[in-house]
Formats: C-alpha cells, structure tokens, sequence
C-alpha cells in the first residue's frame, strides 16, 4: 500500500535505499536496484543496474580484502552501472551514496554515469555516519516523495523500541565489553552507527570507533582488551555465508584465553540483515544486541543469530 502521491521514477543504487523505499510503501514507484539489493523478497524481482566490477565470488577473507585494497589504490570502481539501462529507466529520483566505495557505488560512478541522461534527475545522498543519520535520511526520502506521514510512523515506532531497549539497559549491572568483529581476516574494529548500537543495548564498545570509518587493528588489541562478549559481523555476510568462514578464529593467537571465548559468549549475527546496512532493520539489530547483552525477547527471526563453540 503506498502513503504517496509521488509519480517518479526512482532508481536505488544501495540496498539499505531499497529497504527505506519498500518500509515507506514506494515500491510501485522503483524501477531498478543493485545485484545486492535482496530485501524484501520483491526487490529481486526489480531490475539489475548495478553489478560488481570484481569477481569475489568463492575467495577467502584475506584474498577478497587484497583484491579490494589493489583495486581502490589503481583508482578503480568496485561497481558497474549499466549506462545503457540507467538511460532508458530516465529515472527522476536516484538514491545514493558517497559513504564507502566498497559497501555501493559512490559518486564517482554516478557523475559519470549522469552526464549522459538527457534529463539530469534529483540525487538524494544517502552517507550517514550514525543513526541520526539514518534517520535524516529516512525523512529526506519521505519529503523528497512526499510520503512524510508514513516516514514520521516509521521513526516514532523507532523510538518507542529504543524506549524499551534502553529501559532493558538500565538494568544490566555492569555493562559488558563488547567487541564487533566487522571482518574477521584482516581484522577490523566497529565503526560508523556499530559502536552507537552497543552502547544503546547496554554495552561497552572496545575498540569500537563511533562515527568514524571501521579499520585494520591488530588482533592483539582485541586479546588485551579482553572482551566478555564477541560479536562477528562480517561485513556483506548473511548468517551462512559467516558460517563458513568462522572456523578459522580458533587458530588466533590466544583465542582460548578471551573471557568471551570461555564464557561461551561468542556469537555471529547475519551482519547483512541488520547491522551492515544504515536503513530500517537496525533497530531489529539494537533489539538483537539488547537481547544477547539483557535477556529478555527477541521479535526477529529464529535465523538472525547462533551462538558459537570454537
């Protein structure tokens, strides 16, 4: 059911985009998304615009973050926009980013790509560093597609869980040191809206970089900071797809010896669902933490998370 009377054509060119267009009943207005753009269920039907200039299907942690690194230091994309395709679509309303040149394409390829339209539409940028964030991006889409009574429901419904979530905190007696693994082969800390998360659920960040981009840190930070929980969030990993690269942290130097570890609080979540990805279903992913770090219930899906034995 759609809260608008917006006739445009809107292309998404980032995934969190497509789940703010569909939570804001827009759907019937997008036309084209990316090869990443798989909730909810319907966005897979929409067409393909965007498509990885990599092929990193099938390697390793370590080899996809020296592929990635070579190919940003020559300069180059890690994304294709069909040209051809974005032309015919003639889009009014481009939804985009200039947050991470990994996580979608960034400016740069829309520049490029936008000098051949022969009508230039209106970008809505899409870059948050931190749920406020977030959330102004939610309310600049529904202005741009004057949908604003549904975009003023969804966030007051935020706002009502965040109250819950925070009344959960209260109670926890000592907040636990929590680090968020958000790639695990080179490691790299929490950073942008992650760290906020945490501390909402009633956590402490270690390492964590609130706001600010997610780095290389050296796996012997995290061993001396001794973190009681471990949460591995692999960046662009669903919950199976984390599955089958976990194996390997047992062989970290000093693995066993983490109160996290001996404790049995180590814990992958599907990253992809709701932490990766700044659009609605971070508040499932503050609830989720608050769930692990408070007890209490946990409305999502059986499949958001699983408690490892390394």
């Amino acid at each position: 059911m759609s809260g608008s009377q917006f006739q445009g054509r809107i292309v998404s060119l980032l995934p969190s985009a497509t789940e703010m267009v569909f939570a804001l009943g827009l759907e019937d207005r997008l036309v084209a998304v990316t090869h990443e753009c798989d909730f909810p269920a319907a966005a897979r039907k929409l067409p393909v615009l965007v498509k990885p200039a990599l092929a990193l299907e099938g390697l390793s942690q370590a080899d996809i973050d020296t592929a990635v690194s070579a190919r940003l230091h020559e300069g180059g994309s890690l994304y294709e926009i069909d040209e051809t395709m974005l032309i015919d679509l003639a889009p009014d309303l481009i939804l985009a980013q200039n947050l991470c040149q990994v996580c979608a394409p960034s400016g740069h390829e829309l520049s490029r790509a936008l000098t051949r339209l022969p009508k230039e539409p209106q970008v809505l940028w899409m870059s948050p560093r931190n749920l406020a964030g977030v959330r102004a991006n939610l309310e600049d889409l529904a202005a741009a597609t004057t949908c604003l009574a549904q975009g003023e429901s969804l966030l007051a419904d935020w706002e009502l869980r965040l109250q819950a979530v925070a009344e959960r905190a209260a109670r926890i007696k000592s907040r636990p040191r929590v680090f968020c693994m958000e790639w695990l082969d080179p490691v790299y800390c929490p950073g942008h809206w992650i760290p906020e998360m945490v501390r909402l659920a009633g956590g402490e960040a270690v390492l964590g970089r609130e706001g600010a981009e997610s780095v290389r840190i050296d796996w012997g930070d995290v061993c001396a900071q001794r973190p009681e929980i471990l949460i591995l969030m692999p960046c662009g990993y669903t919950l199976a797809q984390g599955r089958e690269i976990v194996g390997s942290l047992a062989q970290y130097s000093g693995w066993s010896d983490l109160p996290a570890v001996r404790d049995g609080q180590v814990w992958l979540v599907d990253a992809n669902a709701y932490f990766a990805r700044p659009g609605p279903r971070l508040i499932e992913g503050i609830e989720l933490l608050s769930h692990l770090f408070a007890g209490g219930p946990f409305a999502g899906p059986a499949d958001a998370c699983e408690r490892l034995a390394l």
